[in-house]
């Protein structure tokens, strides 16, 4: 993940500000607000800058992904060239849904929190419209993962673990 977040970073950065690297790599699927504040901390743009910026980045996907998603699943499985695109966001939800199914608003905050390969707010938007989950109680868990994971990667990007140990 680091090498494409420094490639965003290297390539969006010629054209757009900082703050707006961040804000789009954390609106991406896979990078998320992970990849946003790792990309802030390599164009040097100060931590409490940053959070604010790849926070509201990774939010606006949410309502989207939880309103429309089950629409776009439908409409890919109905297109003959698309329907493999729908199979696999239905297995890739379906795989990771058990975390979830189980504890609901827990393990959805807990889901999107915790910064592991394919968990954040867009599977988490993915897992929580497939399995019904309320839509505010989607979206207020998701956004204590988001709050959650923010924690944890500033003190992974900006090293502040380190400052704070010694």
């Amino acid at each position: 993940m680091d090498s494409l977040v420094a490639w965003f970073a290297e390539n969006l950065g010629s054209y757009i500000s900082k703050e707006g690297v961040g804000f789009i790599i954390s609106m991406l699927p896979v990078l998320e607000l992970r990849g946003g504040l790792l990309a802030a901390k390599l164009l040097e743009l100060p931590l409490l800058r940053a959070i604010p910026i790849c926070i509201l980045g990774n939010i606006i996907p949410i309502p989207f992904i939880l309103l429309l998603i089950k629409k776009f699943i439908g409409w890919t499985k109905k297109t003959r060239h698309l329907a493999f695109l729908g199979n696999w966001l239905e297995d890739k939800a379906a795989q990771r849904s058990d975390k979830i199914e189980s504890f609901e608003f827990l393990g959805l905050m807990l889901f999107v929190g915790v910064p592991l390969p394919g968990t954040g707010a867009w599977t988490g938007s993915l897992i929580a419209a497939l399995l019904e989950i309320d839509f505010k109680k989607s979206v207020i868990a998701e956004l204590c993962g988001i709050a959650m994971a923010t924690v944890i990667m500033s003190f992974v990007s900006y090293g502040l673990l380190g400052i704070l140990l010694g």
